[in-house]
């Protein structure tokens, strides 16, 4: 990835980028005030440059049937090294495990949790959080209402 430098135009195409992926390149050009094909050429060097780091599309997680946000904290037994590779790798592999973030303070991981219900959470814990060697303790948290939910980064 090359580092580029972001002007007011490419912030433009970002916002609408995270706005609507699926806007067209002359539409896009329109929105951002520039012409199609400098627009193109600044979508394709911001891919290019990592800085656009892949298209898709947000489902609605309750219609997708998957209505259960679980935020949960885990404490390994030692953080050394080939703990934390075995967690990441383990944890990586998991389609429940929407993010997952090493961190500071009183837990090593903070993990999302989507799952249909609480026994499809239980399932999990049982059959493959608390399988993972090295893991200490669990705490989970249930989300009772999504009060922010945001996905555009504020550019």
């Amino acid at each position: 990835m090359s580092k580029i430098q972001i002007d007011i135009f490419d912030r433009r195409i970002l916002k609408e980028l995270q706005r609507d992926g699926r806007i067209s390149n002359v539409d896009l050009a329109k929105a951002v005030g520039l012409s199609p094909s400098p627009c193109l050429r600044r979508v394709r060097d911001l891919e290019k440059s990592g800085i656009i780091d892949r298209y898709g599309a947000i489902l609605n997680q309750g219609a997708a049937g998957l209505p259960l946000s679980v935020f949960v904290q885990v404490t390994l037994e030692r953080q050394v090294e080939t703990a934390l590779e075995t967690f990441e790798r383990i944890i990586a592999e998991r389609p429940e495990v929407l993010e997952a973030y090493l961190m500071t303070g009183d837990s090593d991981y903070l993990l999302r949790i989507v799952v249909p219900d609480v026994s499809d959470y239980e399932i999990f814990l049982k059959d493959h959080l608390t399988r993972i060697p090295g893991v200490a303790s669990i705490k989970s948290s249930f989300a009772l209402n999504r009060v922010k939910y945001e996905t555009a980064l504020p550019i």
